[in-house]
């Protein structure tokens, strides 16, 4: 999933219509595999530049310009997991975890729930009446996928079964 996470997520084919060549220098978090998976998986990234769509818009990947990267020692990665991990949150209902035996939540809880309604007051900026539960879409245009500064995604696998007993409440 990564993989295809990379080639389409970022509208990278829309990126650029000049002449010069543009090269990708690309920083994953550690990757928890094998050597071999590790440097297979950089493999394929690089092989992207080969794909007729990055080739139309001059993008080149060299393999030495992919790394892996510590998230808690490079700052910018740091300020994703932070948004990251607000989505995650609030889309599996954390912020209403309660501890055993508590009638309230606690303050990390609230403190998450805050940052998260913190984070999405500025995606509504960009999105008007944003909902995390669904993808923010193109409004359109392809080229949009690079444009936008926020994109949000909903991941569906190709083999999900959908359980209608098992939705939120309102």
């Amino acid at each position: 999933m990564t993989k295809e996470f990379i080639k389409h997520a970022f509208g990278l084919p829309y990126s650029h219509t000049g002449t010069t060549p543009i090269y990708l220098r690309i920083y994953l978090d550690k990757m928890p595999d094998t050597k071999e998976k590790n440097a297979q998986f950089k493999a394929y990234l690089a092989s992207l530049q080969n794909a007729s769509q990055f080739r139309r818009a001059k993008i080149k990947i060299k393999p030495d310009q992919i790394a892996e990267v510590d998230s808690s020692q490079h700052e910018i990665m740091q300020c994703l997991d932070v948004v990251l991990g607000a989505m995650q949150f609030r889309l599996n209902d954390l912020h209403k975890v309660k501890a055993p035996g508590s009638q309230r939540r606690g303050k990390r809880t609230i403190a998450k729930e805050k940052l998260y309604k913190h984070i999405r007051q500025h995606i509504c900026k960009m999105h008007p009446n944003f909902n995390i539960g669904i993808t923010t879409g193109r409004q359109g245009d392809w080229g949009n996928l690079w444009h936008h500064s926020y994109r949000h995604w909903l991941f569906v696998p190709s083999e999900r079964r959908h359980d209608s007993s098992k939705k939120k409440r309102k």
